[in-house]
């Protein structure tokens, strides 16, 4: 599978690509907390979220021969940016199944990275389906947005700067929480964090509807999340927990959190009032969980990971707009 080795080789590859973004702290958020809150904002990322970590990483190993032929994904939007840019950077083509109601940002910022972008009805079509039908057809390599040995090192490079960064200010997390659709980012980043941390607590966050890790985690198995449910959350909105990432995440992560559109919403305004950050609704349900209280144990350090920042501006004004 994924061990520590994968992922400091993932950092490697990454110097000079992927921004090692800081950790931040905030009064404001520390006294509303009622603990010390660091946050990590890959919304300073490169396309805007930590998604060119696995994509660079993937798509740099590639043989001339396969990157010759492109490359395939599907996602919302955060994946195809980073798929869209690692192509530029690496010579390759990309071509992204995205959905035809993804946030206008992502649409336009993916095709102006070089990406072809290809869309889909989300609720009628099978993405991931369509992807590989299209990679098929044209001999090319499929880059998934989760389900890799390769992008889950990649995206644990965040775990890694965290403990790195953590070490380096002399603190050690008790709990770090990790926005989460299919499980790569959390995965890859709990390799990493309890590398350095044994004792570490590590838990998913997702958006009310689409709680599939979380639900899956309790019953010890992969469940599904009802087809027909919808949220603002457009980056988390995976169908069921992935193959390679459930395993992970069961071992090395505690309990699942849970947040409401209006946590959401709550962590939106906070960010952009207190810390002049930019969250899209998936990039803040973890700063959405610490805001909410949803972490009931005995709390001292606490690390949220922000894990994007592309928000459409009609959206993004809307929320702003709502009393606090």
């Amino acid at each position: 599978m994924v061990d520590i080795r994968d992922v400091v080789d993932a950092a490697r590859r990454l110097e000079g690509v992927a921004v090692r973004t800081p950790l931040i702290e905030n009064a404001e958020l520390n006294e509303r907390a009622g603990a010390r809150v660091l946050l990590k904002p890959e919304c300073l990322q490169r396309t805007g979220s930590f998604k060119i970590r696995g994509a660079f990483n993937l798509m740099s190993r590639l043989s001339p021969e396969d990157a010759e032929r492109g490359v395939v994904a599907w996602s919302s939007g955060n994946h195809a940016q980073g798929v869209a840019a690692a192509g530029r950077m690496l010579g390759i083509h990309a071509a992204i199944v995205m959905p035809a109601d993804a946030p206008r940002a992502k649409l336009e910022n993916t095709r102006a990275l070089g990406g072809e972008v290809i869309t889909y009805d989300r609720y009628t079509g099978d993405r991931e389906a369509i992807a590989r039908e299209i990679a098929s057809e044209r001999g090319a390599v499929l880059v998934p947005s989760y389900d890799h040995a390769d992008i889950i090192a990649g995206q644990g490079t965040v775990g890694l700067e965290i403990a790195e960064q953590s070490i380096e200010i002399g603190i050690e997390p008790d709990r770090v929480l990790i926005c989460c659709g299919g499980g790569g980012l959390t995965a890859g980043s709990a390799i990493a964090l309890r590398d350095r941390f044994p004792d570490v607590s590590i838990h998913t966050v997702e958006p009310g509807g689409f709680d599939d890790t979380a639900r899956s985690l309790a019953a010890g198995r992969r469940l599904e999340n009802d087809a027909s449910v919808q949220s603002i959350c457009d980056a988390l909105l995976a169908h069921t927990p992935g193959a390679m990432t459930f395993p992970i995440n069961q071992k090395l992560t505690g309990p699942g959190v849970v947040v409401s559109e209006e946590d959401v919403r709550d962590a939106m305004r906070f960010a952009f009032l207190h810390l002049k950050l930019v969250l899209e609704p998936g990039g803040a349900v973890a700063l959405a969980a610490v805001l909410a209280d949803k972490i009931n144990e005995d709390k001292e350090v606490v690390v949220a990971v922000i894990s994007g920042g592309n928000v459409d501006e009609a959206l993004f004004a809307e929320i702003q707009a709502e009393p606090n």
